[in-house]
């Protein structure tokens, strides 16, 4: 799939899932951002570049870590998100954060303008992840420090059977190396191969809860990447899908809903300091 396309896809899809996503992942991706609060320790002050930003999950608690002076300029690909995150933006009368659609690959941002730059959750998405990583390394001042959040491993991931399933009903093209980074070592050889150093890696795993199968089913079709593919279902493939899904977690059911199994895997990297040429 060509790099545009798959950009399309991610930004067209995205727009799609934005009115569920809050309802469908907003608890269940809590420890990830929680990890990537802590490991990227946003400071008053500070300037900070957020990718991915989505409907400001993020990008709220980081404006509130930097007060009052500091400020986040949160990006998404997704026009719906960044217009999500901005309304309610409006309504918690958050001031010192700025949304715009921007692609996490060619960041309209000059060099050198931000002290801290975070990717919860979306530099799976990307098409090249380490352009991604390029772009936040160049936006940082020396010493600044970049943290990202991903999921793991697909053995590690209970909802992962997803992708086979939309896929084999309606070509989806969503990423087809979706869980490339979080395997092994390949993050932080990323992270290593776009320039950052005192590179720090933490994985972890949780369980999603996922209340009634209504839940369960609109966060994977609805409220993520697969949404823009699912818009696609008559209700009679879509019944199908849904069973197919439901089977596959099965496993996971917990009385009413289920504790479906998932890992992350954040990281946080230190773009060096710059010695003057003697």
């Amino acid at each position: 799939m060509k790099p545009e396309l798959q950009r399309r896809v991610q930004r067209y899809g995205w727009n799609k899932a934005a009115e569920h996503y809050n309802a469908s992942w907003e608890a269940q991706l809590k420890p990830a951002q929680d990890r990537l609060m802590e490991i990227s320790d946003p400071k008053p002050g500070e300037r900070v570049l957020e990718t991915a930003c989505g409907t400001g999950l993020v990008t709220f608690r980081v404006a509130e870590a930097v007060k009052p002076d500091g400020e986040v300029l949160a990006t998404d690909i997704s026009d719906d998100m960044a217009e999500l995150a901005y309304s309610a933006a409006r309504e918690r009368q958050v001031r010192n954060a700025t949304f715009r659609r921007m692609d996490a690959e060619e960041l309209e941002v000059e060099d050198g303008a931000f002290d801290l730059a975070m990717c919860g959750l979306g530099l799976m998405y990307v098409p090249d992840p380490l352009r991604a990583l390029n772009e936040m390394h160049r936006a940082l001042k020396p010493g600044g420090r970049a943290a990202v959040a991903i999921w793991g491993e697909r053995k590690n991931c209970g909802w992962a059977d997803i992708f086979p399933i939309v896929e084999k009903r309606v070509a989806s093209d969503v990423c087809p190396m979706f869980f490339q980074q979080g395997t092994g070592d390949t993050l932080h050889a990323s992270f290593r191969m776009a320039g950052f150093q005192d590179i720090e890696i933490d994985r972890f795993r949780v369980k999603l809860d996922f209340r009634d199968t209504d839940h369960a089913v609109t966060a994977a079709f609805s409220g993520g990447p697969v949404a823009l593919a699912y818009n696609k279902f008559d209700e009679e493939t879509r019944d199908g899908a849904h069973r197919e899904y439901l089977d596959s977690i099965a496993p996971f059911r917990n009385g009413h809903g289920y504790q479906i199994p998932g890992e992350f895997v954040v990281a946080r990297g230190i773009r060096p300091n710059q010695h003057p040429v003697t």
